[in-house]
């Protein structure tokens, strides 16, 4: 019988040819982004071919990369000018280029033109695909129409989606959690995320300590989307109460968005200004890893995220995180084991910041056990993913007429995705 995917020329594995769909991709740092360059960069690796389908982005020099990136026109979204948004269907040298793959499976990391586009490769070449639950949508859509009703509805939408996947993942327990609350009553596997493996050195920290004038002072630090979504209020509300008690040190805020202006004016109003800095998105993982390395305590409150990468790379890096007992990102963590937990309140989070300045040594022995307990190699996550990968191929029941007009017959109901 012929082989779904051809072998590797020394004969021991077979070569799968992968199509990762996204909507966000290099050089943007927020988490979904970040997701998808770590499949990119790690699949090759492990000997299987990768396509990226993604909007245009300026991804600097084209060279080097390990895998295939085949973009397609795309334009910025308003309310986030770092993103971009487009439909790979209108665009036709896209289209004549990805013609000319040969693909196994479609893993789509968006529900929206990142899986609209799935949707079709998948139907056009009756291949299994896969899709990744990442975001809290409803909270989105609500922040975005101010209308519950509104929300909802649309969510039906993003439930149907998944519906229409031959394989749903979810990224950690508490995010299937939130999918089945969603109405999606499919099967559903956690495939969680990993950490890079890096090493930072003493000239890069002391090259951001002399940027942004750290000095010796305790650093606080949030790496993500500069959004109130995040629960950064909290963040700053926690800041101006240790302030009270401890004046000398530092909060910084990594990352862009939409509500980076508001957010500074309000660290101004709650007397913080002089404490908080707020660099902006870092590109260089030399920076971000100095700014992990040098932080005293990773601050991540979220309770949108469904995982926290960010929290696995601060372990990486020895530094403990408190995040709010329940949320998605605090599932890795026990507190005053390998991390620290609060209530999802002021009070109860600056405990936590007072205590990480008052027991230092304490504090480091935490980050240590985060370090020993927390990360897990890409290498390790995507060796699993490609097990289910494998046994989703081998098991993919062709039928491409069924399934062909199975999609079009739906694709018109789901065009405001």
């Amino acid at each position: 019988m012929k082989p779904l995917f051809p072998p590797q020329a020394d004969g021991k594995d077979c070569v799968m040819r992968i199509a990762l769909m996204t909507d966000t991709f290099l050089p943007i740092v927020d988490g979904v982004g970040r997701v998808v360059v770590a499949y990119a960069n790690t699949l090759p690796a492990l000997g299987h071919e990768v396509t990226v389908s993604c909007p245009l982005y300026d991804t600097g020099h084209r060279g080097g990369y390990p895998f295939e990136l085949v973009d397609y026109s795309g334009f910025k979204v308003p309310t986030t000018p770092q993103y971009r948004a487009g439909a790979a269907n209108m665009d036709s040298h896209y289209r004549k280029r990805m013609d000319m793959i040969e693909l196994d499976l479609v893993h789509s990391h968006s529900p929206f033109s990142a899986g609209r586009e799935a949707q079709r490769l998948a139907a056009q070449r009756n291949i299994p695909m896969v899709s990744t639950f990442h975001s809290k949508y409803y909270d989105d859509f609500l922040k975005a129409t101010k209308s519950e009703t509104i929300a909802k509805t649309m969510l039906q939408g993003i439930v149907s989606y998944y519906n229409k996947c031959d394989e749903v993942w979810a990224v950690s327990r508490t995010s299937c959690d939130v999918l089945r609350e969603y109405g999606y009553m499919g099967p559903l596997h956690v495939m969680t995320n990993g950490t890079e493996q890096r090493f930072v050195t003493d000239e890069d920290v002391r090259d951001v300590e002399d940027r942004y004038q750290l000095k010796d002072f305790p650093v606080f630090l949030f790496v993500g989307q500069i959004n109130w979504k995040k629960n950064i209020l909290r963040i700053l509300e926690a800041a101006a109460l240790l302030k009270d008690v401890h004046p000398d040190f530092r909060l910084v805020l990594v990352g862009q968005g939409p509500d980076a202006v508001d957010i500074m004016k309000k660290a101004q109003e709650l007397g913080i200004g002089q404490q908080t800095i707020v660099p902006g998105m870092v590109q260089d993982m030399r920076v971000l890893d100095a700014f992990y390395k040098r932080a005293d305590l990773f601050v991540f409150p979220s309770l949108y995220d469904t995982f926290s990468l960010v929290i696995r790379e601060a372990a990486a890096m020895d530094t403990p995180s408190v995040a709010v007992t329940g949320s998605c990102a605090a599932e890795s963590i026990t507190h005053g084991v390998n991390g620290y937990l609060c209530e999802d309140d002021a009070n109860s989070l600056f405990m936590v910041m007072k205590q990480a300045i008052l027991d230092p040594e304490g504090n480091r022995a935490l980050g240590i056990a985060a370090h020993a307990s927390i990360p897990v190699s890409w290498e390790e996550v995507l060796k699993t993913a490609c097990e289910r990968y494998e046994n989703l191929i081998a098991t993919f029941n062709k039928k491409p007429t069924a399934r062909s007009l199975r999609f079009m017959r739906k694709r018109n109901q789901d065009t405001w995705l």
